[in-house]
């Protein structure tokens, strides 16, 4: 086994390769920029070695930074984890010029996988069944417009470099061809720094199933089994699960088979990926399955694979990095149950998923499942790298009984006040064409606004939170005599609305804000209460930040009379507007912030008096 590791990557993959390299006994190395000095990768690894700033580009992606912290520490073996240089070949071959051993294959493997057009041609010679298309080298617009016609409409153009949804796009008519060429271009162009392109028919029906293969250096390559990653968002795997909904023996046996021969043409040594597009429109057929690329490094998702086969894919990288062969046969590897994994990420479904970042004041996931992150409570979600906070990952004996304890684990997971889409997920997992296990990879599309968390939590958890937060939020003028329904003024996420109490409501703190969650959305509760600066009780109709932001607009002045649900003030924190709003009828009694301050989280904004109090 190695002696040392270096892990040259972060979050939720340089923590789950430490795990294990921990549980082998090999000494851990991380590396990390200034946006993660904190990081938990860092405080798990046994030493770490700072790259530089926080961009990538000037950190993670510096080969030669790392290869200077590997010999700074003394580790013998660099493992990459995905992203950032894991398919990166000249990378792999000054690592192992260093005379350090690479957790990956080795650097031919992954040029000849490496161009989408070199790989579909090597695969025809293998005998793997490829999509129907071209590839040739002729790049007239007017060869690939003729080549389109040949193969038939719908076509989809793709970048010859391409990968992650970029330098692609569908094509429906001939008229429109020319300018979905010159758009991909330009996108695989900046993105890759190749505009080459190549033509496949457009699957109608797609469904995306991938092959974990393993190959070590003696020459045994073995398949793990299948994986379906089918529903995604904008080319993005949202939700993957296996073993794939509807396949039958003869054609796992087809595409686990061709997924090795997929491996072996290119001598494959390590973990990798062999990935299928699949016509579905007749179900999963052996003849409908055709190679799309090979991923020349572990997936994000291996973890389905791993719950299904009782295999640490981590465990068997470094073991055959090390020189071992393979631990298991391909007689000794079988399916135990259905595993489902979902990822959550920092971004707002509300607001077309843009990412969100801030500070994790809230982070707890939900619970029954296997929660792999690099965050915890606490943790700052910086904009600089990829968004996931955490996968979720189910494994049952079931597929239904996997779903329904992945969407209970999601619908209990609270991540505050950075947004998330366990909401969304949680939808998607509820979906009925999902759970008929009826997916493709226009699902997400299709049911559009279907899928979208609720923007309110239900009155009867509005209700319990409010009841919490009561004694700072009765709306002035309650009667112990009055009726037993009473309401309260509170903020919802910074929107000012009306809650009724329970009759018998009787406040258990003086907390500032209660949260809650619900099918995997978290709100935050705050009320117009008193407070004042210096300690001091402030009048009712005090205004306070919701969280932690900056005053982009002020939109009164001191002594100016104002309406219920007037907006005074907005906030900008983590990229969204807050906007606060007067509660009731009354004057400004005071102005305490102007355009462009920088506000606490509870900071008193403005206060509001009634005009005849």
């Amino acid at each position: 086994m190695l002696p040392s590791l270096l892990i040259a990557n972060r979050g939720e993959i340089a923590c789950r390769v430490i795990r294990t390299a921990r549980a082998l006994g090999v000494r851990t190395v991380a590396v990390y920029s200034d946006a993660d000095a904190d990081a938990l990768h860092v405080r798990l690894a046994d030493t770490a070695v700072r790259l530089g700033p926080a961009s990538a580009r000037d950190s993670y992606l510096r080969g030669d930074l790392i290869l200077a912290a590997a010999r700074e520490t003394g580790a013998v073996a660099i493992h990459p984890g995905y992203g950032f240089l894991s398919e990166n070949a000249d990378f792999a071959e000054a690592v192992i010029e260093a005379g350090l051993i690479w957790v990956g294959p080795d650097p031919a493997s992954i040029r000849a996988m490496g161009l989408k057009d070199a790989a579909k041609q090597r695969m025809i010679v293998a005998g793997v069944p490829v999509t129907p298309g071209y590839l040739g080298g002729d790049q007239s617009p007017e060869r690939l417009a003729a080549e389109a016609g040949r193969v038939g409409y719908p076509v989809l153009i793709k970048a010859v470099a391409g990968g992650g949804g970029k330098g692609m796009r569908r094509v429906d008519d001939p008229a429109d061809f020319a300018a979905a060429l010159a758009a991909c271009r330009r996108e695989a162009a900046a993105a890759f720094g190749d505009e080459r392109v190549l033509i496949e028919r457009y699957i109608l029906a797609p469904r995306h199933v991938e092959v974990q293969v393993f190959g070590d250096r003696l020459g045994n390559v073995v398949h793990l089994f299948e994986r379906d990653c089918s529903l995604q968002r904008r080319h993005q795997k949202v939700i993957e699960e296996a073993p794939a909904p509807g396949m039958d023996a003869v054609t796992r046996a087809a595409v686990c088979d061709a997924a090795v021969r997929a491996a072996r043409a290119v001598d494959y040594v390590g973990a990798g990926t062999i990935e299928f597009i699949a016509d579905a429109s007749e179900g999963l057929r052996a003849d409908r399955v055709w190679f799309m690329e090979m991923n020349t490094r572990l997936q994000v998702e291996h973890p389905v694979t791993e719950a299904i086969t009782g295999v640490d894919l981590v465990e068997w990288q470094l073991r055959v990095a090390s020189g071992e062969p393979l631990p298991l046969r391909q007689d000794q590897l079988a399916i135990s149950g259905h595993a489902i994994e979902a990822r959550l990420y920092a971004e707002d479904p509300a607001r077309g998923f843009l990412p969100s970042t801030g500070t994790l004041i809230a982070f707890r996931p939900g619970a029954g499942v296997r929660v792999d992150t690099g965050v915890g409570q606490g943790a700052t979600i910086s904009p600089h790298y990829d968004p996931m906070i955490a996968k979720l990952i189910a494994h049952a004996d079931t597929r239904d009984a996997a779903r329904a304890r992945l969407g209970a684990a999601l619908a209990g997971t609270q991540v505050w006040p950075v947004r998330t889409n366990a909401g969304f997920l949680v939808r998607a997992l509820d979906h009925p064409d999902f759970a008929a296990g009826a997916v493709d990879t226009g699902l997400i599309e299709r049911a559009g606004e279907a899928l979208m968390p609720r923007e309110r939590p239900s009155e009867a958890a509005l209700t319990a939170a409010a009841g919490e937060l009561a004694s700072a939020a009765l709306v002035p003028g309650f009667r112990l005599n009055a009726s037993p329904r009473r309401e309260a003024a509170f903020l919802l996420d910074g929107q000012p609305i009306e809650v009724a109490l329970a009759s018998t409501a009787v406040p258990s703190d003086r907390r500032e804000r209660a949260l809650i969650t619900e099918a995997g959305q978290t709100y935050a509760l705050t009320p117009f209460r008193a407070a004042a600066a210096g300690g001091g009780a402030a009048g009712d109709g005090a205004i306070l930040a919701p969280m932690p932001g900056r005053v982009i607009a002020v939109e009164v002045s001191a002594g100016e009379r104002v309406r219920a649900g007037q907006r005074l003030v907005t906030l900008e924190a983590m990229k969204m507007e807050h906007s606060l709003s007067a509660p009731f009828d009354g004057v400004i009694a005071a102005l305490d912030v102007a355009v462009g301050a920088q506000v606490a989280d509870g900071a008193a904004l403005v206060r509001v008096e009634r005009e005849d109090s």
